[in-house]
């Protein structure tokens, strides 16, 4: 599987940890749960703002817009806040938050998503709130892949 890591594509790249974080949790996603956090990864592996944001204001922030502009909102909070509870925890250590502080911003956010999105997306988000720790879990097991890897994803090298 590794040659695979480093010679695949970015979302080849991310869909290997997923699935391979998914094993060792010995809990793997449904193709619905892997392409959500596949995207997110590919969305957020540039984003050189992640950890600078305060996740706490951010939402209060998006719970003041309405309709599509809320909804957007609210959903970068629970894909900022998902990023950061696991694959980087220490960053709430930092701060002297828990790692469930970031969980439960952004299971909140998602089901704000989910109230503010129509029934197809409302579904999703919805789904995606409830099984919030078992994608925290996998984010996390990645950390536990072995090293360059997973280091030149995080950095862009792949593509």
């Amino acid at each position: 599987m590794y040659e695979a890591i480093r010679t695949g594509t970015p979302a080849q790249v991310w869909q290997a940890l997923v699935q391979e974080a998914g094993e060792r949790n010995r809990r793997p996603l449904d193709e619905t749960h892997e392409s959500y956090l596949v995207f997110l990864l590919l969305r957020y592996q540039r984003e050189p703002w992640l950890l600078s944001h305060v996740h706490g204001m951010d939402w209060m922030e998006a719970l003041q817009r309405v309709g599509h502009a809320r909804a957007e909102g609210l959903r970068e909070v629970g894909d900022r806040c998902l990023v950061v509870a696991g694959l980087f925890p220490e960053l709430a250590e930092r701060r002297r938050v828990s790692v469930d502080y970031f969980m439960d911003i952004g299971r909140s956010a998602y089901l704000g998503v989910a109230e503010a999105s129509r029934q197809a997306y409302a579904a999703l988000y919805r789904q995606l709130s409830q099984s919030y720790r078992e994608l925290v879990g996998t984010l996390q097991a990645m950390r536990l892949l072995s090293g360059p890897e997973l280091i030149q994803v995080r950095r862009g090298e792949n593509g």
